[in-house]
């Protein structure tokens, strides 16, 4: 729910910044005078919250389907996972050789794509349904009026599961080639093992393992953001049509235009969710796998 200033209804701008603020908590103990480009101690309060509870019960619902799976005939419950860990399973297979590899890399693969697109999804919640809770809510237990409810939005937790993800493959990297194998590939590649292209190679390999980290996180973040703010924008159809109700204006149309819009996009959104979650999960896999590669 958008503030407003004094008694009138907030302009489209207010609305929409409004709803791109952040529930921000500062943990620093530093004097307030000191400042920086980056503050790596405030926190995204409703992105830490929904990422929890979304990863909670993302977990929840794959050890219910292994905790309840039958040799028989399955559920559709069943079934639905069971096809879902059997595609991601294959996916794997393609990229990953290492047998071994695979038995803790589907799983993560697995349990990466539903928890992205269960955050993705929260994108398919009435723009102001959970943020008007919050309205009554927050502000009685001493919080700002702020909520954004899709974690996927925030550029700080898809970059914090790109840099999750790197932190694997430099563990796979160490783990599959050895620390002195991995160390000699990080100056011997990609332009040949010349030790006079030491430092080129050692600089590509940084900004390679750079590129894809970020890259990685903001694929994600750009394509949910846009999406948060499609939706955003034909929920100000709708406002605006329920404050200028009048079938003689244009905003009775607004109105119309609001219903056709809101379900084209959510059918659309589904795709784009699903997808997002889909090419995440293949990036990871693929950025693991080729921490298996010698060079």
């Amino acid at each position: 729910m958008a503030e407003s200033t004094g008694t009138h209804a907030p302009t489209a701008g207010e609305y929409i910044v409004h709803h791109l603020q952040h529930l921000q908590k500062d943990f620093s103990f530093q004097s307030t005078k000191q400042t920086s480009i980056v503050d790596f101690s405030v926190f995204n309060l409703d992105s830490v919250f929904y990422s929890i509870v979304l990863g909670v019960i993302g977990c929840f619902l794959l050890w219910r389907a292994a905790r309840r799976a039958t040799s028989g005939v399955p559920g559709r419950f069943q079934a639905a996972v069971e096809i879902l860990s059997e595609m991601v399973e294959n996916q794997a297979k393609g990229v990953i050789k290492n047998a071994t590899s695979r038995k803790l890399v589907s799983p993560l693969a697995l349990t990466v794509f539903v928890w992205i697109f269960l955050m993705n999804a929260m994108d398919m919640i009435p723009v102001d349904l959970l943020p008007s809770i919050w309205h009554t809510a927050g502000p009685a237990m001493g919080f700002k009026d702020y909520h954004r409810v899709v974690p996927t939005a925030d550029l700080s937790t898809t970059l914090g599961l790109s840099v999750s993800v790197l932190l694997v493959c430099l563990v796979y990297n160490v783990k599959i080639k050895g620390a002195g194998g991995w160390a000699h590939e990080l100056v011997a590649a990609p332009f040949g093992d010349k030790i006079f292209l030491y430092p080129i190679n050692f600089l590509m390999q940084m900004i390679e393992f750079l590129a894809k980290t970020v890259s990685h996180g903001m694929r994600l973040f750009g394509n949910m953001f846009a999406g948060e703010l499609v939706f955003m924008l034909i929920a100000l159809m709708g406002g605006v049509w329920a404050w200028q109700f009048n079938p003689l204006t244009g905003g009775f149309w607004l109105g119309v235009g609001h219903v056709i819009a809101g379900t084209v996009w959510s059918i659309f959104h589904i795709l784009v969710i699903t997808l997002q979650a889909f090419i995440f999960m293949m990036l990871t896999l693929i950025y693991v796998g080729q921490a298996h590669d010698h060079h």
